[in-house]
Parts: structure tokens; C-alpha cells; sequence
């Protein structure tokens, strides 16, 4: 089975970072897996004072001939 993957980054808002708009989040997900996408990966990236910069999700689905 041959996979591709698709790899999306969401901007945290807010002064020091660290608040990502859930829903915004969830309609994305959403979309992707009506698409077929299946989420694989999520993480945050991090900066000054650990406060959280972007959040990264990485999704998986077959890939088509």
C-alpha cells in the first residue's frame, strides 16, 4: 500500500502565543477526513518561554494510481 501525506500548521494566537481556534481546528479535521485523510501526527512548535507558536498535524491516506 502506497501512502501520501499532508502536513498543515495553524498559527497560535495571543500575545505569548498558545491559543489555536479550536474551531477552526475541528472544521479542518473534518473536512480532511471527508476527504479521506486520517490524522497521524500533532505537536506544537514552541517559543520564547515555552509558549506555543504553531501546532502541526500531520494526516495519511491511500494514495490513488
Amino acid at each position: 500500500m502506497k501512502w501520501e501525506y499532508k502536513t498543515v500548521k495553524l498559527r497560535a494566537k495571543g500575545l505569548m502565543g498558545g491559543k489555536v481556534d479550536e474551531s477552526q481546528l475541528d472544521a479542518m479535521m473534518n473536512d480532511l477526513g471527508q476527504e479521506g485523510w486520517e490524522l497521524t501526527a500533532a505537536f506544537d512548535t514552541n517559543e520564547a518561554y515555552g509558549s506555543t507558536r504553531d501546532v502541526v498535524v500531520i494526516f495519511k491516506r491511500t494514495r490513488e494510481r
